[in-house]
């Protein structure tokens, strides 16, 4: 079983994280979630969940407003040649989560270390950072460092990049 929302809370208060976490309507996309500006302060992401050819799996989290172009962003990742999205099946076996609540705390399900976690640059210069928490229907704001010590904490060492302007 995938871990969930309250495991991942204790998680991180686990490993002295403080969080803060707001519950909400269950929110899909990047769209929807805009509706809660203004009550939850600090940059709100986008997460694409990725594969090279070579079926190297990649977590991309990047503020929402970024412009990732799918036919470059393998040349900054480290991926095998242009990457596509993984199948939903895929998402829920490594990180434990369903599509429109894909987030960088599904790397906690990711037991075997498949995925690569990828942080983009300007996200991470942001006071703090909103994310799901395995759920779809909160956002748990968590600082740069924190989100930095909880993938950490879990195996991921996350590559920081540029990844759009």
């Amino acid at each position: 079983m995938p871990a969930t929302r309250d495991d991942l809370i204790a998680y991180l208060a686990g490993l002295g994280i403080e969080t803060a976490t707001v519950d909400h309507p269950p929110l899909h996309t990047v769209e929807e979630s805009r509706a809660l500006r203004g009550e939850i302060a600090g940059a709100h992401t986008k997460n694409l969940f990725v594969k090279d050819k070579k079926d190297a799996v990649f977590l991309i989290t990047a503020p929402e407003d970024a412009a990732l172009d799918l036919k470059q962003v393998h040349h900054t990742i480290g991926a095998s040649g242009r990457v596509s999205f993984g199948k939903p099946e895929l998402m829920m076996e490594l990180l434990g989560v369903l599509p429109g609540s894909v987030t960088p705390f599904g790397m906690l399900n990711d037991t075997g270390g498949r995925v690569t976690m990828i942080l983009d640059k300007r996200l991470m210069e942001a006071d703090a950072i909103n994310c799901h928490p395995l759920v779809n229907t909160a956002t748990t704001t968590i600082s740069p460092a924190g989100l930095l010590t909880f993938l950490r904490a879990t195996g991921h060492e996350p590559k920081v990049v540029a990844l759009a302007g």
